[in-house]
């Protein structure tokens, strides 16, 4: 179905019957069914048949959409959407790298870059912590135990807070969680 339909729009569901919109999402419209109450139908189901069709006054947002995607990504994927900026006198730096009797050539790399893998690693714990402590199988001392030793990670982490440029994006260990 190519229409995008509005509230109200009346349907004919065969499996549900009688319906009438209340609500769009992206893929999907909430449907309230005389007989069995509200189910989410995908807009391109062939199966049902428009009875009145109201135009929709506003579609779903790319804003809307890409919200969800965001929500989706953090819940799932540990992919962090935030913005977490560099300090700005490290804009633009390089970090180099170079042994102590010069055996080898000095690495460099760009500080944004290295920054962003801190950032990461960052955001890789905090979804690890939330896998933990929504783990159905682990007990409470197993996911005590492996909090402390994430927590240890975060305190080892604190020597690249310099880095950040607002504060509430620091890594905070054991003595400063209290």
């Amino acid at each position: 179905m190519d229409q995008v339909l509005g509230i109200g729009s009346r349907i004919k569901h065969p499996a549900f019957g009688d319906g009438v919109i209340i609500r769009l999402h992206v893929a999907a419209y909430e449907v309230c069914y005389v007989q069995h109450g509200i189910k989410m139908v995908g807009k391109d189901n062939p199966n049902w048949q428009v009875i009145e069709a109201v135009p929709a006054e506003e579609s779903v947002t790319f804003t809307d959409a890409e919200k969800s995607l965001v929500r989706i990504l953090r819940a799932w994927a540990g992919v962090s959407l935030e913005t977490v900026p560099l300090g700005d006198r490290w804009v633009n730096g390089k970090l180099i790298l170079q042994s102590a009797d010069g055996s080898v050539q000095p690495k460099e790399i760009p500080i944004d870059t290295f920054f962003h893998k801190i950032v990461m690693m960052r955001d890789r714990l905090r979804v690890l912590e939330q896998n933990i402590n929504g783990h159905k199988k682990l007990d409470d001392e197993d996911k005590v135990n492996l909090q402390q030793y994430i927590t240890r990670c975060y305190g080892s982490m604190t020597t690249f807070n310099f880095l950040f440029k607002n504060r509430e994006h620091y890594f905070v260990g054991e003595s400063s969680k209290d």
